[in-house]
């Protein structure tokens, strides 16, 4: 038998490996190389034979990567990426007037897409795309060479930059608020808490934001959204009190859409960063956008 040059598993394998560890799900990983769950299966005890180590543990509700997985999917989604990269210049032939950013969809609905019109205003030769997405392993696409993210600022293989902090602090409607008036921070388990499913563990939730002031509470009852813009709308629609993150929200609490319910504010335990690869050199529009956010980040932080 012939041996393999660099002596790797089969780049069909790696390929859907690679896809797998992304998605952590066989299944979504077929649906996105066109193949059965099973051939997908197939192709993943095939390595782990191969390399004579498991790289995931199944689990009843989907699979985890291993330590070894780990590592594996850590340089693969980085080789992949930086091929992809050139394969992207090859076919466009210059890089050096588009930029794709990547963050959530609570960040760019509320507060990047609103800003968006200065820079275009700034560079109207410049393309920006937008990749969003609530799961943060869609960012280490190859396109995404700018991520806006929130949380600790610290991320294997990542570059970051401080945009700013924030505080949380209880939000509702107006006519909501009023019929609840005499609510207090202690109460406030006692009232419709409207929850997001957030996919990202690093975004608080009710039970820790209640936890983290000091309120002693219960497991909170109330409706759950798989979107936070989808949950300020039940908010605004007087529905149950909702997570308020002060630099999202505060356009809607001065148009009066939203009110602040009780005195409970805490600061938020992480904070805005940009972040971009440590092993890839930004384009020219990524170096632009990333200069001009960092501006408007800092008038952000003086209000």
């Amino acid at each position: 038998m012939v041996r393999r040059y660099y002596d790797l598993p089969s780049l069909t394998a790696l390929a859907v490996f690679e896809a797998s560890a992304r998605h952590l799900s066989f299944k979504l990983a077929a649906s996105e190389l066109n193949v059965t769950p099973g051939a997908v299966s197939r192709q993943i005890r095939a390595i782990e034979e191969e390399i004579g180590v498991p790289l995931f543990v199944r689990l009843g509700s989907g699979v985890m990567l291993t330590s070894a997985g780990e590592d594996l999917y850590a340089v693969l989604a980085s080789g992949f990426s930086k091929a992809s990269e050139v394969v992207r210049t090859v076919k466009r032939g210059d890089r050096s007037k588009n930029v794709t950013v990547a963050c959530s969809d609570a960040f760019a609905s509320m507060w990047l897409i609103p800003r968006m019109p200065g820079f275009w205003t700034r560079y109207p030769d410049i393309a920006v795309d937008h990749l969003i997405s609530d799961n943060s392993r869609d960012y280490r696409r190859a396109e995404v060479e700018l991520r806006i993210r929130y949380g600790s600022g610290f991320w294997p293989d990542e570059s970051t930059e401080s945009l700013f902090n924030d505080i949380i602090y209880p939000v509702c409607g107006p006519e909501f608020a009023q019929v609840h008036r005499d609510a207090t921070a202690e109460s406030l388990s006692e009232l419709p808490l409207l929850h997001v499913n957030w996919v990202d563990p690093e975004w608080p939730d009710w039970d820790e934001v209640l936890r983290r002031a000091g309120v002693p509470h219960g497991a909170p009852r109330g409706r759950r959204f798989g979107k936070f813009f989808v949950t300020l709308q039940a908010a605004q629609a007087d529905q149950g009190v909702a997570v308020g993150w002060h630099r999202l929200v505060r356009q809607l609490v001065k148009e009066g859409k939203l009110v602040r319910i009780t005195d409970l504010e805490i600061p938020a335990p992480g904070g805005y960063y940009l972040t971009w690869n440590d092993n890839r050199t930004l384009s020219p529009a990524a170096e632009l956008f990333r200069t001009w956010l960092t501006e408007i980040s800092a008038e952000e932080r003086a209000i």
